[in-house]
Formats: C-alpha cells, sequence, structure tokens
C-alpha cells in the first residue's frame, strides 16, 4: 500500500470510530483510561525493553543530554503516564455540558452544548509519555486520535501504542481510536496533513523547525506553539532569596522543556546585589551565562549576549541575563522578545504584579512562582494535549474543554417564525 492510500485509510478509519468513542457515557470512558493506566505498569519491563532501543540509538545519533531526558521511560515515569491517565479519568467530563441557555421573545429557547471535535491529529518529538497522554485526553473528550511521534522514540510509541489498542478491543471498542503511525518516513506526515476530509485538527508538539513545518503544509487547522522563550522578571522590591530559589528551579531542574527560563530580566535598583548573588547560584549548578553590557559588569565571566540570544530558546543550561531600567522597560522587552508561552515577574508590590499581569498577554502570566509551573497538569487539567500560543481557539495549556467545541441548542414549544 503506498503511503498516500496508508494516510488516507488510517485517517477515514479514526473517523469511522470517532463516531463509536462520541457517544461513549462517562462511566465507560473512565473504565477504559483506568484499564490503560494498568496496562502500561503491568508492561513496564516490556516498555523499558523497547525505550531502551530508542536510547541508545539516540546516543549513537550524538543526542545532546537533554534531548535524551526527554526521551528515556523508566519505571517513575511510566508511573507518572499511568497516573495521567487516572487523573484525567477522575476529571468532569465535558461532553454533552449545557450552558448559556435563554429563551427569546419568540418563545424559543437557546443554548450550547458541548461536543468532541471528532479526528485529532497529533505529530510530536521526543517524549513517547506524549503517545498516552494524548490518548487520553482525546478519549476522554470523545475524540479519536491519530499520533505521529518522532522517529527517535519509535519503539516506545510503538509499545505504548499497542498496549492502548489492546484495552480498546477488550472492552469491544474500535482499536482505530488511538492510531500510532507505523513509520517514520517524512513523507506520511504531509500525507496525513491533507486529509481534511477526517481529520478535524493537527497539534504539533516539539521544535520550532517542527511546527512551523507542519503550519506550512497542513490543510487542517493547526494549534501550535513554535517555541517558549519563557521570561523572569525580578522587580526592584523583590524578596531575594524567593527570586534565587524559583530562578534556579526555572532554568536549571529541566532546562530542555519548554516551559524553563531563557531569559532573566533584573531591575537596575537591585541588580548590583542580585545579578552576581544570581550568577554565582546558577554557574555553580553549570549554566552557561550570557549577558548585557550592566550584567558583564557586575559579573565578569558572563558571556557578551548578542541580538539572537534575546530570541533564543536554548532548552539547554543556558541563560540570558538583562538589567532593565524600569517595569516598563520590562514589560516592553517581554513584549519584543517573548514567543507568547509563560512569562514571570517577583515583587512584593502588589501594584507592580497587577500590572505585569494586565499588560503582559502571554498565555500564562505568573506572580512568585516558577514558569515550570506552565503545564496543564500542574493547572489542574489533567495530562496536557499541548501548549497553545495562537489566541484562536484555545491559548496557554489546552486540557479536556480545548479539545471539544460547541453546538448550538434550541428548546422549542412549537414556536414557528413570521
Amino acid at each position: 500500500m503506498s503511503l498516500e492510500l496508508e494516510m488516507q485509510t488510517v485517517a477515514h478509519q479514526a473517523r469511522i470510530a470517532s463516531r463509536v468513542i462520541a457517544t461513549l457515557s462517562t462511566n465507560i470512558k473512565n473504565e477504559l483510561l483506568r484499564n490503560m493506566a494498568n496496562g502500561l505498569e503491568l508492561a513496564t519491563e516490556s516498555l523499558m525493553i523497547e525505550n531502551r532501543k530508542d536510547v541508545a540509538a539516540a546516543e549513537k545519533n550524538g543526542f545532546h543530554a537533554a534531548m535524551i531526558d526527554r526521551l528515556v521511560l523508566d519505571e517513575n515515569r511510566i508511573k507518572a503516564m499511568a497516573a495521567g491517565l487516572r487523573e484525567v479519568a477522575e476529571l468532569p467530563d465535558p461532553v454533552g455540558e449545557i450552558s448559556g441557555v435563554s429563551k427569546r421573545p419568540s418563545g424559543i429557547e437557546v443554548g450550547r452544548m458541548r461536543i468532541p471535535l471528532g479526528v485529532i491529529g497529533i505529530i510530536y518529538e521526543s517524549r513517547p509519555n506524549v503517545t498516552a497522554d494524548a490518548a487520553g485526553l482525546c478519549l476522554k473528550s470523545g475524540n479519536a486520535v491519530i499520533l505521529r511521534g518522532g522517529s527517535e522514540a519509535f519503539y516506545s510509541n510503538r509499545a505504548i501504542g499497542t498496549i492502548l489498542q489492546q484495552e480498546l478491543k477488550k472492552l469491544g471498542l474500535p482499536i482505530e481510536a488511538v492510531q500510532v503511525i507505523a513509520t517514520t518516513e517524512r513523507v506520511a506526515i504531509l500525507e496525513l496533513l491533507k486529509q481534511e476530509e477526517d481529520i478535524d485538527l493537527i497539534i504539533p508538539r516539539g521544535g520550532e523547525g517542527l511546527i512551523r513545518f507542519v503550519a506550512e503544509n497542513s490543510r487542517i487547522p493547526v494549534i501550535k506553539h513554535y517555541k517558549g522563550v519563557c521570561h523572569t522578571y525580578v522587580d526592584a522590591l523583590a524578596d531575594f532569596d524567593m527570586a534565587e530559589t524559583i530562578c534556579l528551579n526555572a532554568k536549571v531542574q529541566r532546562p530542555g522543556v519548554c516551559n524553563s527560563m531563557e531569559t532573566l530580566l533584573v531591575h537596575k535598583d537591585c541588580a548590583a546585589t542580585f545579578v552576581p548573588r544570581i550568577a554565582k547560584a546558577l554557574q555553580a549548578k553549570n549554566v552557561e551565562l550570557r549577558g548585557c553590557p550592566v550584567s558583564c559588569k557586575l559579573v565578569p565571566k558572563i558571556i557578551a549576549a548578542t541580538e539572537d540570544d534575546w530570541h533564543a530558546e536554548y532548552l539547554d543550561l543556558i541563560l540570558a541575563i538583562r538589567v532593565v531600567e524600569s517595569l516598563d522597560q520590562a514589560i516592553e522587552h517581554i513584549q519584543t522578545y517573548c514567543s507568547l508561552h509563560t512569562e514571570v515577574i517577583i515583587t512584593r508590590e502588589y501594584a507592580n504584579a497587577q500590572r505585569f499581569l494586565r499588560e503582559v498577554n502571554s498565555s500564562v502570566v505568573m506572580v512568585n512562582a516558577s514558569s515550570r509551573f506552565s503545564d496543564g497538569n500542574q493547572f489542574g487539567l489533567g495530562a496536557e494535549i499541548g501548549i497553545s500560543t495562537t489566541k484562536l481557539h484555545s491559548f496557554g495549556p489546552m486540557g479536556l474543554e480545548d479539545l471539544t467545541t460547541r453546538k448550538f441548542i434550541v428548546f422549542g414549544h412549537g414556536e414557528i417564525r413570521d
């Protein structure tokens, strides 16, 4: 079978399966997700065996440490995948929710009902946990899902997908509701992106190159974020102990993910105290620093930053530092260089915090907390499907409701239109 025909078949089978999944009761969907969680845990050893094939290939191909970290499946991460599915099972089911009912002068009552989108395609890189997370969210929201992971996680994704399909089959449900594309050829993505008759939404997750490739070639609507250039602004009125703790966590805990801090902005009035202090703490964690002229004077070992550094998503132990004249300049810098992902202010001044919240229009804006919290699970959404920095139809971490839409419903009593 040609790849063109294969992708047409995959998409059409998903469309047929989606009609079954859309009608499932909440109880059946929750049972399915819990069974999938149990299945993953029972298959821990076999999953790690398959994952080691991917990790070994990544090491052979010279992947850097942060990328390999995103790829690894160990016992804890498999337990976390299972826990994510169970958490989604516990979340309220948005499908069928009726809201906004109002009576019109004609006598009819008009409201909105939440319904599944239908078939969702997920194209992603590196992290095999996305396979389980995306499947769980799509199924709970009544959708079928087509998963196309990166070649670097081929064996891991295939193994996870097989387990999920086994649990669908045990409940007499169509296994085509969760499909993992069984080829690493990139042309398969191009063919998948042509299936607008059967696929309702595409969500790419990965590096900027992948996301731009998908957005530029898709005939299907795309929810995306190109990169995560996340800023933390330390205000003149910040608690420095708090600021140091937050900045270290935001940069060091997992530098290879999109919600890690990439640029640190520091108010000039506290720069002489805080910049050397945070630089010392970061350098102790092997973070390479690139700074503005003022930062370079305060910490001589900092590399001089270039214009490219303010745009950079390093996904590594590298951080850009800039000293700013004011809150105004901090906001201006963020508006100029941000990717609409996550921005943080650290301050004890209520007015400054409120102004930052109002004027910074990224998808997530925080006060006195690490940007690493910018995550659907941490926000109570369950395992997120992704983060959108496009304002239609979703903005920020995407959970169950973001995988549904609303239709109008009308209740009449025999009314006719004059």
